[in-house]
């Protein structure tokens, strides 16, 4: 099968890989140059413009789009709208707000052109393990891509099933689901990230305590130094905790056990605040995932205006002058 691919960064080029590993053949296009020949030089074929990859694909095209959600996604995509023609697909694979899925297909629906929402997890190692992804559009149109989401998806490989899984049908085992209509794919790709943030805030919180075992608060007799990289490591062998995020832990805590690279400056892509939303419209608690959130906002903050309002109270009420480290 033929799919064209917009944008070629981390994800976009090892995907364009994978599936050329498996049979397929990509037209790729990308604002960089560069980009654009070492996938041309791997075999795909190169495009310079979005004009000249749709030329290059027949009818009908199925063009997925990977670049950065929000601005440069919108415009990629209206772009497309304006080009494609009846009976063509766009995929969108990066992390989109599901309501922009659903604004798009609609936009497009008096062209006849079809939308999917593919949230795909698997960063930059998934040109080897594969891509988990969590699809949202039309049964049709889903079913036409499936080859391309089989050739992505990890597959079953060693990983025990489920007891009961051998009478239930369909392709959750393979690592790809149609979830539903479009947006549903982004919003399961949402939630996913939501509850990764309240997972990574959990293993950051304990790994911190154990390494504070040795701090000067601690009493003598209960202070321990714990070899918290090896801990990480035997985490990985048995745990209930063993995970791929405590295996990244583990490597990272062996290539800079004391993270000095790192600054504890934490982004946040959306997702996680859009979890937060869709559990305030649903009222639904989300007490983990928006307290993670708002650690991360913490994290890029050196003070807050909040924190000088309460030094400011204790002064007032009770004479408390800050010490010169602050709080």
């Amino acid at each position: 099968m033929q799919l064209g691919m917009i944008g070629l960064g981390r994800m976009g080029a090892n995907m364009v890989r994978r599936l050329m590993k498996g049979g397929h053949t990509c037209v790729v296009y990308d604002r960089s140059p560069e980009a654009v020949k070492a996938l041309a030089a791997e075999g795909a074929t190169g495009a310079d413009s979005l004009d000249a990859m749709i030329a290059a694909m027949p009818k009908p095209r199925h063009i997925w789009v990977m670049v950065p959600a929000g601005g440069p996604t919108e415009s990629t995509v209206v772009a497309l709208g304006e080009k494609l023609e009846a009976g063509d697909t766009i995929i969108d694979g990066g992390n989109s707000m599901f309501k922009d899925d659903v604004r798009r297909a609609k936009a497009l629906e008096s062209k006849k052109i079809n939308y999917v929402d593919a949230g795909t997890s698997g960063g930059v190692y998934g040109l080897e393990r594969g891509y988990c992804m969590m699809v949202g559009g039309t049964t049709e149109t889903v079913k036409r891509l499936d080859p391309i989401f089989k050739c992505l998806a990890p597959g079953r490989g060693s990983v025990e099933r489920t007891p009961g899984r051998d009478k239930v049908e369909g392709t959750a085992e393979e690592g790809y689901l149609h979830c539903g209509p479009v947006g549903a794919g982004h919003f399961v790709k949402m939630v996913h990230n939501g509850i990764e943030y309240g997972i990574m805030q959990a293993i950051a919180e304990g790994f911190d305590i154990m390494r504070g075992a040795a701090n000067p608060t601690v009493e003598d007799q209960y202070k321990m130094t714990l070899p918290v990289a090896d801990i990480a490591e035997v985490w990985r062998r048995g745990s209930v905790l063993s995970s791929w995020l405590i295996d990244l832990t583990a490597k990272a805590l062996v290539e800079d056990p004391a993270l000095a690279k790192f600054s504890g400056h934490v982004a946040d892509s959306g997702e996680g605040r859009w979890t937060v939303m869709a559990a305030i419209e649903e009222a639904v608690p989300a007490d983990t995932i928006s307290a993670a959130l708002f650690t991360r906002f913490r994290s890029r903050m050196e003070e807050s205006y909040a924190e000088k309002v309460l030094s400011a109270m204790r002064f007032q009420f009770g004479g408390h002058v800050e010490r010169p480290t602050g709080g």
